[in-house]
């Protein structure tokens, strides 16, 4: 058993015994991560993760692209998340670990595995951190002219920083309101415009159906402009494994995850597919003003006072819970690769508050420094970073896959109790998710952006897993293989 994990010994409530290191003073090495996150922070965790910054800020272009069957894309690949949260809820309420889904795939299929799919998702974090620090810092200086860019970069780097190097308790507690009042945002944002729909909103006509069917039809660019928006909302369910990573520190890791991916489902297909179905059909599908900001244009629409300064604040927001979340996940997956022998040793020192600090600083400091190559080579330099993981999601999402393959038929075979959650129609489901990851990636051929974020993404991978590979021929097990063993 890797310090990251729980132990396998129950308590009286059936939940695994936290794995507890040794008291202050002793070697920061060997204590282990706190259990500080309560249930109400996993579940808001998993619904900010639900509501992120890609849904405000991407869904225009996805409009733009497949007018109103972007309902249909943002559908289809809503389904597609429900079946990889499920697959991965299912092996992390099994075994709860900090490393996650590396840490299954490396059980499942060797340190290699483990190795790839951790180091990945730490780059694709890290680069998520600078895009999501630098649309912050625009908004900031669209409201503060005479201030710079980088100051707001600046300030934001250092406060979730700090929030990170404290206790685990203050990253909850950070997610927890900001992802009420995003849940506050979107819950609004859907009950005005069923009013509006209805015809009971003061004020307003409801347009019927006239906007799904004329303007061109619910296709208006064809089977090709619903290629286009799937490929773009695929990307914006980005970040929901954050709570099987934050899991492995609450106070019971398997029930609070089997709770948070079960809540998580029908919340995808409320926030995501029901606030597509309102935007088309209250507004044009073509207008300019959805392509800018669909949620303003709605708002606008339903004569919301100062509706596009509102959406700005609820895009702050997102953003910075995107932030908070994304240098906690690098940190802790991070700190399990470390753990079991797959990254440079002194960032597994832990702090007396059970906090991996340097994890947490490595993280930011690559973070920072993307968020720089942002700043002054954004069609360069950083454009090679966002090619190389543009397709990094869906590497993720397929060692998921193929990890809950084995690991269901080891578990239903060895510990068939440790199945809290289970995958649908185990294993046809597994191997419809498996086809759409797949498919996804065939149809990112289509496209010469996508195109090259495919070849780029293949080729970290490929050297990824070649260097994970070398790695596992030249050393003794890690501790999870010797487990498996």
């Amino acid at each position: 058993m890797t310090r990251t994990e729980t132990s396998d010994a129950p308590d009286s409530s059936g939940e695994p015994t936290p794995a507890t290191g040794p008291p202050d003073g002793t070697d920061p090495s060997r204590r282990s991560l706190a259990h500080g996150l309560k249930q109400r922070h996993l579940s808001m965790i998993a619904l900010g993760g639900v509501i992120g910054a890609g849904l405000f800020v991407g869904s225009g272009a996805g409009i733009a692209a497949a007018g109103p069957a972007i309902v249909l894309a943002y559908a289809a690949s809503g389904a597609l998340v429900m079946l990889v949260m499920r697959m991965l809820g299912e092996m992390s309420a099994a075994r709860p670990a900090s490393g996650s889904f590396s840490v299954h795939a490396e059980r499942a299929l060797g340190p290699w595995a483990g190795f790839t799919a951790g180091w990945i998702y730490w780059t694709l974090l890290c680069v998520a951190i600078a895009t999501e620090a630098t649309a912050a810092a625009k908004i900031m200086t669209k409201w503060l002219p005479e201030t710079e860019q980088w100051m707001w970069v600046a300030l934001f780097m250092l406060v979730f920083c700090a929030t990170n190097l404290a206790q685990v308790r203050n990253f909850g507690e950070y997610e927890f309101w900001f992802a009420a009042i995003k849940v506050l945002a979107i819950s609004a944002f859907l009950v005005l415009g069923v009013l509006a729909i209805a015809g009971l909103l003061p004020g307003t006509d409801s347009p019927g159906g006239s906007h799904l069917t004329g303007d061109g039809g619910f296709f208006p660019t064809g089977a090709d402009g619903l290629i286009a928006g799937l490929l773009i909302s695929v990307f914006a369910f980005g970040g929901l494994e954050t709570v099987t990573i934050a899991a492995a520190e609450s106070e019971k890791p398997v029930s609070g995850v089997a709770k948070a991916v079960r809540t998580a489902v029908w919340r995808i297909a409320l926030f995501y597919v029901g606030s597509m179905l309102v935007i088309v059909t209250l507004i044009p599908w073509h207008d300019k003003t959805v392509q800018d900001g669909p949620y303003a244009a709605v708002l606008d629409y339903l004569g919301i006072p100062a509706a596009a300064q509102v959406m700005n604040v609820v895009v702050l927001i997102a953003l910075l819970s995107a932030m908070n979340a994304n240098i906690y996940g690098a940190s802790r997956m991070s700190y399990s690769l470390v753990e079991r022998g797959e990254g440079p040793a002194f960032l597994n020192r832990v702090s007396a508050q059970g906090v991996p600090r340097y994890a947490v600083i490595a993280s930011s400091f690559f973070g920072f420094v993307a968020v720089l190559l942002n700043l002054f080579w954004e069609k360069t330099v950083f454009q090679w970073l966002l090619n190389m993981v543009g397709a990094a999601t869906l590497v993720v999402w397929g060692f998921i896959a193929v990890s809950q393959l084995i690991t269901r038929s080891r578990l239903e075979r060895e510990a068939p109790e440790k199945l809290v959650v289970r995958m649908w129609l185990f294993p046809g489901l597994t191997l419809v998710a498996l086809a759409g990851i797949a498919a996804v990636l065939l149809l990112m051929l289509r496209e010469g952006d996508t195109r090259t974020q495919l070849g780029f993404t293949a080729g970290l991978t490929v050297v990824l897993a070649a260097v994970g590979y070398l790695r596992q021929r030249g050393k003794p097990r890690t501790p999870v293989a010797a487990e498996e063993a």
